[in-house]
């Protein structure tokens, strides 16, 4: 535990913490007026003559569980990128700063250290999703309401997405701590994180659909392939057909992270860090 307060202590006394949190609010502020679009057009739009299959998922993806869903984990798609860079700089800021040596002088448990820093940066990812939560509970039952949609606060597919939002945060922050010890550079890290978040978030979206339309939809089930894609799959309030399952996605992120911050603490082990 001392370790931990420790590395707790090294990032509460950086500026980098709130930094982020600046950064987080405009991100979050844009992203529920987009979402807020996109209910509004959902839940009284009209879409047409559409084929069964578009039906079908047409109609889940218009379900008030997920609708509600969407709004209350609004905020994950740059709250995951800010919690992964997070990881990323409890690590290279050591390197960075050149401290590495003087911690692992006085821990020289190598592997204890790295487990600090990985329940470290958990605890502040934990805490993002915890400060965007409590916006959307304030915010989001405005916005269904106003979109007649409902508050659904006692729908228990909602709090399930919510708490999978926070599994998520937890399990982006452990990928973002990997990175780290791979690459030492804070800025060679931070790019290369930022670069495959939103390289896998929109290029493989863009790909898995244009593949769909020729090969058929069980291309969409390549989505489980994709960490930023296999997050997103884990809040939404119902199953959408023809993609995979949010269990599947929360099953896939999880071994993502569990490989990541196996990698992170065998690494650092090995590592001449002089």
């Amino acid at each position: 535990m001392n370790l931990v307060r420790s590395e707790l202590l090294k990032i509460r006394t950086t500026s980098t913490w709130w930094i982020f949190g600046l950064i987080t609010v405009p991100l979050w502020a844009l992203a529920m007026a987009f979402n807020w679009l996109q209910t509004e057009a959902l839940a009284n739009g009209d879409f047409g003559e559409v084929s069964a299959d578009q039906a079908d998922q047409i109609d889940a993806v218009r379900d008030v569980a997920n609708l509600a869903a969407n709004i209350y984990t609004n905020g994950q798609f740059f709250g995951l990128l800010i919690v992964m860079l997070l990881g990323i700089v409890v690590v290279t800021s050591e390197f960075f700063h050149q401290t590495v040596t003087t911690t692992f002088l006085t821990a020289p448990h190598r592997t204890a250290v790295m487990m600090a820093k990985l329940i470290a940066a958990g605890v502040l990812a934990l805490l993002f999703w915890l400060g965007t939560t409590l916006l959307n509970l304030a915010v989001g039952p405005l916005i269904l309401n106003a979109t007649d949609v409902g508050a659904h606060l006692g729908d228990g597919a909602v709090w399930r997405a919510v708490a999978l939002n926070g599994l998520a945060y937890l399990l982006w922050s452990v990928l973002g701590v990997g990175l780290g010890v791979l690459i030492r550079s804070q800025i060679g890290a931070t790019v290369t994180g930022i670069l495959l978040y939103l390289g896998g978030a929109i290029g493989a979206a863009i790909a898995i659909g244009l593949l769909a339309a020729k090969f058929g939809d069980w291309i969409n089930q390549l989505q489980l392939l994709v960490p930023s894609l296999a997050s997103g799959l884990m809040v939404s309030g119902t199953d959408i057909p023809g993609n995979p399952p949010r269990w599947a996605g929360a099953a896939v992120l999880i071994g993502y992270a569990v490989v990541a911050g196996a990698i992170g603490v065998l690494t650092i082990r090995r590592r001449d860090i002089s």
